[in-house]
């Protein structure tokens, strides 16, 4: 069974292709495991001194939760099991790095998303996994 990776960030884009890859889903012969990864950034500075890691850690899952949101209504809407996850770091890298460790066969992203520079034609963390990932990509738009 083909493991699938869904970077998610609460974007329209990505919820755009969200749909587009369930209408794409009969290209494979069996229903892939698929897993929706939504990727937190993490604060700077000095936060841990005002705020301890425990709120912390459950801000970062409720802000993960609230992006991933519309991806798994959709998916639930088209009955197609999934698992989710939620991370904090930088997303290129951590999308490598979750893919890379769970055999993920393909990570399946829109061009572009909430990403730092929007506006270009590939935003930042498609171009950046481009680069970084040793596992095949499938830009959906």
């Amino acid at each position: 069974m083909l493991k699938m990776l869904l970077p998610i960030d609460g974007s329209t884009a990505c919820n755009n292709a969200v749909s587009q890859f369930i209408e794409l889903l009969g290209w494979y012969k069996e229903a892939p495991e698929i897993h929706l990864l939504n990727v937190q950034f993490p604060f700077h500075g000095d936060v841990s001194l005002f705020v301890d890691q425990e709120s912390i850690k459950q801000y970062h899952l409720d802000e993960g939760l609230k992006d991933l949101n519309k991806a798994r209504e959709l998916l639930d809407q088209a009955g197609i099991a999934y698992q989710y996850h939620v991370v904090v770091g930088d997303a290129a890298k951590m999308i490598v790095q979750f893919a890379t460790e769970h055999a993920c066969d393909q990570i399946v992203i829109g061009p572009r998303g909430l990403g730092t520079v929007q506006g270009l034609l590939l935003g930042s963390v498609a171009s950046k996994l481009i680069h970084l990932s040793p596992i095949p990509i499938l830009l959906i738009k």
